[in-house]
């Protein structure tokens, strides 16, 4: 599993939950995202392994040259802000600015069609690895 398929599937289970109003699916969706942000236990890597796939490192990046700063994963710091975004804007706030939740789940949703993450870029430039 590719974690641009893994990005469809996220926006894919978000929209779904925001649009039935499901918040126990969404709840899910956030503590499997923190989850795997604060354990490192990702669910592309482990599909990947046990169907004796490598990961291509270079996905999603565009090609681009990015210098490694920070000893920590762009794709476990994704999943850590993704989380806690998605508690302070459906948890907590979610009165205030509902519509974020939306916005989030079509970005990640573009994300997963498209394999450019902007957020993912960002992170890489500032020096994640």
């Amino acid at each position: 599993m590719s974690n641009r398929l893994y990005r469809l599937i996220v926006g894919l289970i978000l929209l779904t939950g925001l649009y039935f109003d499901l918040p126990k699916l969404i709840y899910v969706l956030i503590v499997t995202v923190l989850f795997e942000g604060i354990t490192n236990l990702r669910i592309p890597i482990l599909v990947s392994k046990m169907r004796g796939i490598t990961n291509d490192q270079s996905e999603g990046i565009l090609g681009l040259p990015f210098q490694q700063r920070f000893n920590f994963d762009a794709e476990r710091a994704w999943r850590l802000i993704l989380g806690g975004v998605l508690i302070l804007v459906y948890v907590i706030f979610f009165n205030t600015v509902w519509y974020l939740a939306w916005f989030m789940g079509f970005a990640i949703l573009g994300a997963g069609l498209s394999g450019v993450c902007p957020l993912f870029i960002s992170l890489k430039w500032l020096g994640f690895r």
